[in-house]
């Protein structure tokens, strides 16, 4: 039997959204007769942990649904088991970049990914802990329909599962690696507020995270399509297109992904940075692996602390963590664009030696471009005025830090790239357990 595994890191309580994903893996199991493992990773304070292991208690048990529900101990003691089992020299390290202080997009699902791993899971389903369903005809549309009907599956056999299928005839035997879908509503950075503020400073903000080799045609409209999904579109009827995507059309918080992808690349473990989790997808595509994208596009939404005091300044800080990162990310993506097939071996599997060299190639970047950026980004901020300009402070103040932590954060992706094929065997070696329906595991 498939067994996959349908996963949510949460940093907050999210009771609702615990109920909602069960409901998915429900279906799931209903309809393709497969085995789901929902598997939260919990990193709350325990008031909010309780809220969501109250949840995880009340969920009916539904044959075939299996509910893990792990706690920072609970985490730090597996991930630590993995990490010494891996035979790692510095196990405390791989720890560290697993399960850092602070709030680490890649990380978490890393975490996920290995936990997927020691359950034996075939593909990970990825959600996020502030989305809605969309609603038709009164029935909510779970993403998962369109990901178990071809994750996994050679790209030939999956063409009888899409609506349209653009796949070259040549990567009829590559197996679909990604499905994915995309959101509508709020942007997925929020920095929707800078718009109405400025429309004129938005720009030039989102125009430092586009390449800076580009024409600025091409930039401009790199802005214009950033951050927005496919905007307020709603769902009419189900489609769904069988080919190489394109980059833009794949939601990391709205994907499945075969583990013959994610077993061999991981996510940056960058702290308190935006869009370090899209590493992965940019292998796959940029690779032309085959994939699908649906159009059972999920309801993004802001949750309100990151909208004032410590909380907007936090969120803020992410994005121009965000802004710093791609100094080092887009070369690796654009070597990864050059390569194409070439990332891939014999058996349509990715190969991690040169990934790993692109990310190496990056150590000792000339940081002009975000001494740059960092420029800019005062000028920004100030010119916006009010908590603008507390945050423009803030970054002032940080400044050195900000540029040095993105270059660690390069050198230490290319630590867990290195360390990743031995942690992911401890993890299977290693299992996770049974979890049980309508109870923490």
């Amino acid at each position: 039997m498939q067994r996959v595994c349908l996963a949510l890191p949460t940093m907050r309580a999210c009771p609702g959204t615990i109920v909602d994903l069960a409901e998915e893996a429900a279906y799931a199991v209903a309809t393709f007769g497969v085995e789901v493992h929902l598997l939260v990773l919990d990193t709350t304070d325990a008031a909010e942990f309780a809220k969501n292991a109250d949840a995880v208690a009340a969920l009916t048990a539904t044959p075939g649904v299996f509910v893990h529900h792990l706690g920072n101990a609970e985490q730090r003691e597996f991930f630590l088991r993995v990490a010494e089992r891996s035979g790692a020299a510095d196990p405390e390290l791989l720890l560290e970049l697993m399960l850092p202080q602070g709030v680490a997009y890649g990380s978490c699902v890393n975490r996920l990914f290995l936990a997927a791993a020691a359950l034996g899971c075939t593909s990970t389903h990825l959600r996020n802990d502030d989305f809605d369903y969309q609603v038709a005809d009164g029935a909510k549309l779970y993403p998962i329909h369109h990901e178990l009907l071809s994750i996994g599956r050679p790209a030939g056999e999956a063409v009888a599962a899409v609506t349209r299928s653009e796949l070259d005839p040549a990567d009829a035997d590559k197996p679909v690696m990604v499905v994915s879908g995309s959101f509508i509503g709020e942007l997925n950075v929020d920095i929707g507020e800078i718009r109405e503020l400025d429309p004129a400073v938005y720009h030039d903000l989102v125009k430092l995270w586009t390449p800076p080799v580009w024409p600025d045609e091409d930039r401009d409209a790199m802005v214009e399509l950033s951050f927005k999904g496919v905007g307020a579109e709603p769902f009419d009827t189900d489609e769904s297109v069988l080919g190489v995507p394109d980059i833009w059309n794949v939601y990391m918080c709205n994907v499945a992904l075969d583990h013959r992808g994610y077993e061999v690349l991981p996510l940056l473990p960058s702290t308190d940075t935006l869009g370090c989790d899209y590493a992965l997808l940019h292998a796959l595509v940029h690779s032309k692996l085959p994939g699908v994208v649906h159009n059972r596009h999920i309801v993004n939404y802001y949750t309100p602390e990151r909208r004032v005091g410590a909380g907007f300044v936090n969120y803020q800080l992410r994005y121009v963590k965000l802004l710093l990162s791609m100094l080092y990310l887009y070369p690796v993506y654009g070597g990864m664009i050059d390569h194409g097939p070439a990332l891939l071996d014999e058996r349509h599997g990715l190969r991690i030696e040169p990934v790993l060299d692109l990310v190496r190639g990056t150590f000792d970047w000339d940081r002009a471009g975000n001494e740059h950026c960092l420029d800019v980004v005062d000028r920004s901020y100030r010119k916006l005025g009010g908590k603008y300009v507390e945050l423009a402070d803030v970054v002032a103040e940080r400044r050195q830090q900000l540029l040095d932590e993105a270059q660690q954060d390069a050198e230490r992706w290319a630590v867990l790239i290195e360390a990743w094929a031995p942690m992911v065997a401890a993890a299977r070696a290693q299992g996770l357990g049974n979890g049980v329906a309508g109870s923490a595991a």
